[in-house]
């Protein structure tokens, strides 16, 4: 069997990119005949071993469905899924794992809060906050739950370099401001808006806080308590965990406060034809057979995460930022969106060049990068775009990768025009 039962610190091994490249099997395949450089890890990030062998062990050796299963296979999978809830709740800071709740995703996670926390406080009249910088997943079920209310949907601006314009969403703020909605980090820009700030004038304003926290996670992590917001959700495929897991972390009083998302299995205590009474917290947001192979996987991705010194390795990452915009910002015609201090990502588009065509050639010369408008249309209108092509670096990227990015857009302008 197994077992999660065993942390090991944060900071333990020192931060080595040539070790940490060798638990990444798909860093070493060879893309158009050339070594890849994976600069796509906003979208998702690879797996290290670890994860990659955690879940195919269970699927080999203990697969069973979690949670009142009278047989050794079903407790065994049971507890490593509790487990998982444990070094979840241990790594953002939470109090509890009540708090934990396991989704497929940053986007369930984001839509169950609107769909009940949302509907029990927001009435005809009242406003929703969120800002031009938010991906689709944080715009579009605030979106839906004031068309349901009646409520009002703000957003707030940005400054001419890509940063929240702090004076207009404090001014926005107001007795009927009922929830502010924000990334804790830009998929696009990479800006990292003052949360602190933000959150201590949506409480002094009477207002709840919801954090997109996929990328500001992975990119310098976060202590839920400290921050004192009040819903955080994050996607494990980003993490380096798998696909189809996510988490949403919640104040207990709020969860409890709060009318179940969904009706079936595992989230109830009692049910009779006439009425239903629910589990509690945190199954009370988990009903049917939820994802426990992605949960345990994404357990076994903060195990690993938490033998790396990720002082280090963020760094790292922010040493290759700056090289990426230093060197990309040497190319006639390149504009690079967002501000200076940044995340490990670069969204730019170079002048008479479509996005696509320059995200096909870089493909041909072995650098993944994202094209599109990256779930972010209302940013891209605001920048007069109808898309950019985005490098986004993880802690296993090396120089020589950015320096063949800089390579293959010197090779696409030169084609191109």
């Amino acid at each position: 069997m197994c077992s999660f039962t065993e942390e090991s610190k944060k900071g333990t091994a020192p931060f080595d990119v040539e070790s940490i490249r060798a638990d990444f099997p798909i860093l070493s395949a060879t893309v158009n005949g050339r070594p890849l450089a994976y600069l796509d890890n906003g979208a998702t990030a690879q797996k290290p071993l670890p994860v990659i062998e955690a879940t195919d062990r269970i699927y080999r050796e203990h697969n069973s469905n979690i949670h009142r299963g009278a047989h050794h296979l079903s407790n065994v999978v049971t507890t490593l899924y509790e487990e998982a809830r444990e070094r979840v709740r241990s790594y953002i800071g939470a109090a509890d794992t009540a708090e934990i709740i396991f989704t497929s995703g940053a986007t369930a996670s984001i839509n169950l809060v609107a769909a009940t926390y949302g509907d029990m406080t927001v009435k005809k009249g009242d406003e929703v906050i969120i800002t031009y910088m938010e991906h689709h997943a944080d715009i579009v079920p605030w979106q839906m739950l004031c068309a349901r209310k009646g409520a009002r949907l703000r957003a707030v601006p940005l400054t001419p370099d890509g940063r929240l314009d702090m004076e207009a969403y404090e001014a926005m703020l107001s007795d009927r401001t009922r929830i502010v909605a924000v990334t804790q980090a830009s998929n696009v820009l990479g800006t990292l808006p003052d949360l602190p700030r933000i959150i201590e004038a949506a409480h002094k304003a009477g207002a709840r806080v919801s954090v997109d926290g996929c990328q500001g996670i992975v990119h310098g992590g976060v202590d839920v308590r400290a921050l004192d917001c009040d819903f955080y959700a994050f996607s494990g495929h980003k993490l380096y965990g798998p696909t189809g897991i996510g988490v949403l972390y919640g104040k207990r009083e709020l969860l409890e406060a709060m009318p179940p998302y969904m009706g079936g299995g595992d989230m109830v205590d009692k049910v009779t034809i006439e009425k239903t009474t629910y589990a509690q917290l945190p199954l009370k947001f988990e009903a049917g057979t939820t994802n426990y192979i992605g949960a345990i996987g994404l357990g076994e991705a903060i195990h690993y995460l938490r033998g790396i010194d990720m002082t280090a390795a963020w760094e790292h990452e922010r040493a290759l930022t700056r090289h990426a915009v230093e060197s990309l910002s040497q190319v006639e015609g390149l504009t690079i969106y967002g501000p200076e201090e940044r995340c490990s990502i670069v969204s730019f588009n170079v002048e008479g060049i479509h996005h696509m065509d320059m995200g096909m050639i870089l493909d041909k010369m072995g650098v993944a990068v994202r094209t599109g408008t990256h779930c972010a249309q209302p940013l891209m209108a605001h920048y007069g775009v109808t898309g950019m092509v985005r490098a986004s670096m993880a802690f296993y990227n090396t120089r020589n990768e950015i320096d063949r990015l800089r390579e293959a857009v010197d090779r696409a302008v030169t084609m191109l025009r």
